[in-house]
């Protein structure tokens, strides 16, 4: 594990800070996954599109969806990245809602932030970029009305930690959509799922120049957890009820788990 570093919880410049927790604790975060996501910054949201064949546009709007966000309400975008969730919440609230797009990795928030500022929509306005750690949110109890995570859970430190503080800063009967790859239990499915990175994405990756960076994926997947592991968990950490969908194939997975 690598060494652990403080990171500031903070609104990016010019930006009004949110209403956080009257005492905001430090975070600990793994300096080496947060320089991984600072390096791979400027060229993610092409990757994306290129590996998935633009499918991950449409599980994004199904983790969305699964979250419940509706007009008006208060939502957190967690682990945040370049913001395609963030704006998708954006939406679903409109223009009388409010959005947070929350992430470690300070050149994704830059990246995210560009995205904003070059797009049309009014509805736009109403998302504001935090950098902070999903182990320590700096919001209230019960702040807000849904919750969607995507690619984040897997790249944490502590799922538990991770998955207790989604809880926390959730209104009771509010859900926590979390996207991310599945660790599937089907041996065929975990063995293309391996096959398509080590012979897909590497390479896509290694002509960025990024090979080191996306060989961590496939370790991040075996480290990660199963469906039915990710339901235990979030039941753990205090929610009412969760379930876990296998998408795109059964390669992705989402949770849904509801306080």
């Amino acid at each position: 594990m690598a060494a652990s570093s403080h990171l500031s919880l903070r609104p990016l410049p010019g930006q009004n800070r949110p209403i956080f927790r009257s005492k905001c604790r430090p975070v600990r975060c793994a300096d080496d996954r947060q320089a991984l996501f600072n390096r791979i910054a400027p060229v993610y949201d092409n990757l994306n599109d290129m590996l998935s064949l633009g499918q991950h546009r449409i599980w994004k709007r199904m983790a969305v969806s699964w979250s419940g966000a509706k007009e008006g309400d208060n939502v957190l975008d967690l682990c945040c990245g370049s913001g395609d969730l963030a704006f998708l919440l954006s939406e679903k609230v409109g223009p009388n809602g409010k959005v947070i797009g929350l992430d470690f990795s300070k050149k994704q928030l830059e990246v995210a932030s560009t995205r904003q500022h070059i797009r049309s929509k009014a509805c736009y306005n109403n998302i504001k970029w935090v950098e902070g750690s999903a182990l320590d949110l700096p919001f209230s109890d019960c702040y807000f009305d849904a919750i969607t995570m995507g690619y984040g859970l897997r790249n944490v430190i502590d799922f538990r930690k991770a998955m207790e503080e989604m809880y926390r800063v959730l209104k009771p009967g509010s859900k926590a959509s979390v996207l991310d790859f599945n660790k599937s239990t089907d041996i065929l499915t975990a063995l293309i799922q391996e096959w398509m990175i080590d012979n897909v994405v590497v390479p896509v990756a290694t002509g960025y120049g990024l090979t080191d960076e996306y060989k961590y994926l496939k370790s991040s997947i075996q480290q990660y957890l199963t469906g039915k592991d990710l339901e235990q968990l979030a039941l753990e950490a205090g929610f009412a009820n969760a379930k876990h969908f296998e998408i795109g194939v059964g390669l992705m997975g989402n949770l849904v788990a509801t306080r």
